[in-house]
């Protein structure tokens, strides 16, 4: 049997972070988790760029600017929803899901989403660093192995 598997080394991968300014006293730690967990993998700060834009709704149209620009192997999409006391957080994250999803499909580049969907306050804050890890981490992670395995899978590195 032959087996695929990704690895996380990030030397000499290209990754762009789409973030969302919105909530971004939380985003700007799942930012600095991405980014500090790709210089551990390996990945040189010339190799990573970050675009911020006002938030989850607007993160897709960035990802797939980055996705579709060749210039990537992986794109992160960070930010934060929590929830309030209308419909409007049901529509922004899963616009911003869907979205993602839809570009990662088109463009055939791993688009993680690392976008926090939380209740309260108190949640995304534990998930951007304290008690729960940091989900920005953790996103940085999933697309070094996921390019990875892809390559393995394409017959490259």
């Amino acid at each position: 049997m032959i087996v695929h598997e990704g690895t996380l080394d990030a030397r000499g991968l290209r990754v762009a972070i789409v973030a969302g300014r919105f909530n971004d006293f939380i985003g700007k730690e799942l930012v600095e988790g991405a980014v500090g967990m790709l210089r551990r993998l390996g990945a040189a700060d010339d190799d990573v760029e970050l675009v911020w834009v006002p938030g989850a709704f607007e993160i897709p149209l960035a990802v797939q600017a980055a996705a579709s620009s060749g210039r990537f192997d992986a794109v992160l999409a960070l930010g934060v929803v929590i929830r309030g006391s209308t419909a409007h957080f049901e529509h922004v994250a899963g616009q911003s899901a869907a979205g993602i999803a839809r570009v990662q499909h088109e463009t055939q580049v791993p688009c993680v989403f690392g976008v926090l969907t939380t209740d309260t306050i108190e949640q995304a804050i534990e998930r951007a660093g304290t008690k729960a890890g940091n989900k920005g981490a953790e996103a940085a992670a999933t697309a070094v192995e996921t390019v990875r395995a892809l390559q393995s899978l394409r017959g490259g590195n």
